[in-house]
């Protein structure tokens, strides 16, 4: 189980770091834990501000920031200058972590620093290729060292009396794109405002898949009957950032549904 003082005791054995603040539970805890406990000069919380990051997060992230006292910036990441993370191909990760690496390894390297990310001990069973490179360049993982799950992350959340212990998760806008087709910054954009405007209607975890002209919608399995309710709201929407049809998964939302196809394989990752 998760320790915060094993977490405050691994954050102050590195003594000074820089956080990839992405405003998830995950790196969320990891900010205001090193923040409460290195003080926020020795803690700089950097946000990859790219088309692949909602509006909406990028607004979550300052404004958490704001209210926790932390020392943030946003800098821009230039993944969608690389042909590896553009061509979508089931490294996509490993490219887009590569980027945001090689923002964050001089700002560290400049302030004496280590960059740390807010991984868990669930995410090592998945297959993220952006880990492997993230270590390779120096990263370390605070969470996954004092034991922390997805659960505890959440249960010491919510005991810190942080908002974001129950946030939805939010994986980036590009896993929303199937692989093989091509990221491009229309692409995105129309994936956000399309989940953008579900969540407007109150459907807090939900995901558009992009599939061409059409949108396939996940939510939770309680909200599918709510989906049937505004469907008519959710059609005028999705049709008005540019699908022409819109189709609900019975299946429900599923983390990595864009996965099956490499079902077997071990390359299947959470989005």
């Amino acid at each position: 189980m998760g320790d915060l003082a094993a977490l405050r005791s691994s954050l102050s054995e590195l003594d000074r770091v820089v956080v990839a603040f992405s405003g998830g539970a995950d790196s969320s805890l990891l900010a205001w834990v090193a923040n409460d406990t290195l003080g926020s000069e020795r803690v700089l919380c950097v946000t990859a501000l790219s088309p692949s990051l909602a509006r909406q997060e990028e607004v979550e992230c300052r404004s958490l920031a704001t209210e926790w006292g932390l020392r943030w910036r946003g800098i821009p990441t230039g993944e969608m200058e690389d042909a590896g993370y553009v061509t979508n191909g089931s490294d996509r990760c490993a490219h887009c972590k590569g980027a945001l690496m090689d923002v964050l390894v001089p700002l560290a390297g400049s302030s004496g620093s280590v960059v740390v990310l807010g991984v868990n001990l669930d995410d090592l069973g998945d297959h993220r290729p952006g880990q492997a490179v993230a270590m390779g360049r120096g990263a370390r993982f605070p969470l996954v060292d004092a034991g922390f799950t997805k659960s505890d992350v959440r249960a010491s959340s919510k005991h810190l009396g942080l908002r974001t212990w129950d946030k939805p998760a939010a994986a980036c806008l590009a896993s929303r794109i199937p692989y093989g087709t091509p990221v491009t910054v229309g692409r995105l954009r129309s994936v956000d405002l399309a989940e953008s405007g579900l969540r407007d209607l109150g459907l807090r975890q939900v995901r558009v898949r992009h599939h061409g002209t059409t949108a396939r919608i996940e939510v939770p399995d309680e909200d599918l009957a709510r989906v049937l309710e505004l469907r008519a709201a959710i059609v005028e929407r999705l049709r008005a950032v540019g699908f022409d049809h819109v189709a609900m998964d019975l299946e429900g939302y599923r983390p990595g549904s864009l996965n099956r196809s490499l079902a077997g394989s071990s390359e299947a990752a959470p989005s």
